[in-house]
């Protein structure tokens, strides 16, 4: 049985002047036409606007590349599935018999497409100020781990440091083709790992470069996997 959506409500800090904003924020597709999938196209605008300007505040020497990166670790499916976990929202999600059936409310995607809608919710119903102010509580403890993490890492470190976690044998980055004039060199990189049996093809300027921009795909690859 479904809880109540007011009791979310409080335990999310949140008060509604249009309550069925956000009764309409937490109602899957699965249960008509009136569902949450305008709101989470609002909401996952909005999220990604405030967060970017909370990395650009947060950030001052950090490069578009780096704050692109910083924001994608937190604005993804997984992070805000795992949100939506912490505050139990499962619990009150509105779902048509069939995702009930089948585990809706445990899904990632669900989780996170409710999420945004609430953020979406709010939007309409108190302005862009009130999410600024509650997506800061939200991401509150995500933003403070990210600023103590070596967020200047590149992803050929960050992709070390993961498989070392994790126990398991290094990357390993193959030189596959090198074309050009030598003052305008094309270099095409493989990189492997023991995680998952696609390897990823990174390209640049320098080999250096290629092997950088190959770990970060397989990064983006293991994200995805591990969803």
């Amino acid at each position: 049985m479904t809880k109540k959506p007011e009791i979310l409500s409080q335990k999310l800090g949140l008060t509604f002047n249009k309550p069925q904003l956000f009764v309409t924020a937490l109602t899957h597709r699965s249960v008509g036409a009136n569902n949450n999938e305008r709101l989470e196209f609002l909401g996952d605008a909005i999220l990604g606007c405030v967060i970017a300007q909370k990395l650009y505040d947060a950030f001052p020497s950090a490069d578009e590349g780096t704050l692109s990166r910083l924001r994608a670790s937190l604005v993804n499916e997984s992070s805000l599935a795992d949100l939506a976990r912490q505050h139990c929202l499962g619990d009150y999600l509105l779902l048509g018999s069939g995702e009930l059936k089948s585990g809706g409310f445990r899904r990632d995607s669900i989780l996170s497409d409710a999420l945004e809608g609430i953020i979406g919710a709010l939007f309409k119903d108190q302005g862009i100020a009130a999410c600024e102010e509650w997506i800061g509580r939200l991401f509150a403890e995500k933003l403070h781990d990210l600023s103590a993490n070596n967020w200047q890492k590149d992803p050929k470190t960050q992709l070390q440091e993961l498989m070392q976690a994790k126990k398991m044998e290094l990357p390993d980055y193959a030189l596959i083709d090198m074309s050009g004039l030598p003052h305008e060199q094309t270099f095409k990189v493989r990189c492997s790992v023991s995680l998952i049996e696609e390897s990823c093809i990174g390209t640049g300027v320098s080999r250096k470069k290629a092997e950088q921009s190959a770990a970060e795909m397989m990064l983006a690859k293991l994200q995805q996997v591990s969803k």
